[in-house]
């Protein structure tokens, strides 16, 4: 299935998800869909393993955290975060590294401070590996971190925006 582009996110400097300048990093790019869902666009690399050709599944719960996290910044502006409450994830098939991957995640409940989400991240001939639910706290990053990190750490990429991802 084609999901349509509207927008792209924000990225960072170091962080291990989406942050260009950590070397070990999966360095993801994250999509927002006509449909309100969040696509992440990554690849594992063998750094991220734990058995050979393998990607660890903490590097999986990881990515799922971030994308069900980053989804209400579709709502909320880029300068809202999700901060975890609760992760649940189901390892469906193993996650391969070494080839490029995407992750979709939604908004399933809003309630105010609170908000709940769910996501799966889906191997290259479609099939989903593995799916996660969570529930996060609304923080603006003013809460989190320094406006140092907004100022010189968070930016839109640099890059032309896709018009359509296949999932």
């Amino acid at each position: 299935m084609n999901h349509k582009i509207k927008h792209s996110q924000h990225i960072s400097k170091h962080c291990l998800v989406c942050g260009v300048d950590n070397k070990f990093g999966l360095k993801t790019r994250f999509y927002e869909t006509e449909n309100n869902e969040l696509i992440a666009v990554f690849r594992a690399l063998d750094q991220h393993q734990s058995y050979p050709k393998i990607t660890h599944g903490g590097i999986s719960a990881a990515l799922l955290d971030e994308v069900i996290g980053r989804a209400i910044m579709m709502t909320a502006g880029s300068s809202t975060f999700g901060v975890t409450i609760e992760l649940k994830v189901r390892y469906k098939k193993p996650v391969p590294t070494c080839v490029e991957l995407k992750a979709i995640g939604r908004i399933t409940k809003d309630s105010g401070r609170i908000f709940e989400g769910t996501g799966e991240l889906y191997l290259p001939g479609g099939e989903v590996a593995v799916e996660a639910e969570g529930r996060y706290l609304k923080r603006r990053i003013d809460q989190i971190t320094s406006i140092d990190f907004a100022e010189s750490e968070w930016f839109e990429p640099e890059e032309i925006l896709p018009e359509g991802i296949d999932l």
